[in-house]
């Protein structure tokens, strides 16, 4: 009974680095770099950026905004209007992981498409080899959450 008690005590403490995530069964553990990218060069043009990686063991999310109320063209950095990064906990990161745990990850291909504004959102693991890194969410309801997640993330920075 005592070890299944610290058993159950152990999986609620958070995902083992060798618990999977998406569709290409992604260990967790060897997840380094995830980003989620917005952008609009039409009238009130902006940037979002959110980023979560991994650097020097630590678990780390990074945001970015640019605007530019009123006008047209790429913002750049100097229209950044908020920035930062945060040490993330080990319930966010896990929340975090959550999020892509039914994703799919899809191999990279050249388009000769533009005036999509995204986002566009690119896994990066240790055994990727360049190729599948791009993601999507099951649905549009989970990437809304996502959303709403790191919202919540940059605005605690």
């Amino acid at each position: 009974m005592i070890m299944l008690c610290c058993l159950a005590l152990l999986c609620a403490c958070g995902k083992s680095p060798e618990e999977t995530v998406t569709d290409r069964k992604i260990a967790a553990g060897d997840i380094t770099e995830f980003y989620y990218t917005r952008s609009n060069i039409n009238f009130n043009a902006f940037y979002q950026r959110y980023r979560f990686y991994v650097e020097d063991g630590r678990r780390l999310f990074y945001h970015e905004t640019r605007e530019k109320p009123g006008e047209y063209g790429p913002a750049t950095e100097d229209d950044i209007t908020a920035s930062g990064t945060v040490e993330l906990s080990d319930e966010e990161w896990n929340e975090f992981l959550a999020f892509l745990k039914d994703g799919r990850v899809s191999a990279r291909t050249d388009s000769a498409e533009s005036g999509d504004s995204g986002p566009w959102m690119f896994i990066y693991w240790k055994k990727d080899k360049g190729k599948f890194q791009v993601f999507d969410f099951p649905s549009a309801s989970e990437k809304l959450e996502f959303e709403e997640f790191c919202a919540e993330l940059a605005g605690a920075v």
